[in-house]
């Protein structure tokens, strides 16, 4: 149920998106450069997060860019997955299935329980 919604929303959006092996579906807009972001990478990354009806649950511009340590990180498994897909600067979206994302008890906050969440990512930067 949730990869029909997921797919209506592509249709609707007019998006060209491909779906990985665990269910993450990704556009990756713009690769980056020099090598894909791995295990213990601290990066810095600009975002936008929100359901498929719209609502906007977090973004960077509220709440400033996020700050993570690639795999050590209390991270939405399938936006950790995303990621390692992008190179510094690189720019992508992700469409995230409740079961790679909060599952059946949402975040407590801005996302509710079983949610599709979308994720808009943007200028990714290493931290030294």
């Amino acid at each position: 149920k949730d990869r029909e919604r997921i797919i209506s929303y592509i249709e609707r959006k007019g998006l060209e998106m491909e779906e990985s092996g665990s269910g993450l579906w990704y556009q990756v807009r713009s690769e980056g450069s020099g090598e894909y972001l791995k295990d213990n990478d601290r990066i810095i990354f600009e975002y936008e997060c929100f359901l498929l009806d719209g609502t906007k649950c977090y973004s960077s511009d509220e709440s400033g860019p996020r700050e993570i340590i690639l795999g050590r990180s209390e991270l939405e498994s399938g936006l950790d997955q995303g990621l390692r897909m992008l190179k510094p600067g690189g720019q992508a979206l992700f469409i995230i299935p409740p079961f790679l994302a909060h599952g059946l008890v949402g975040d407590g906050k801005q996302i509710p329980p079983r949610s599709v969440i979308v994720y808009n990512i943007f200028n990714v930067t290493p931290v030294k």
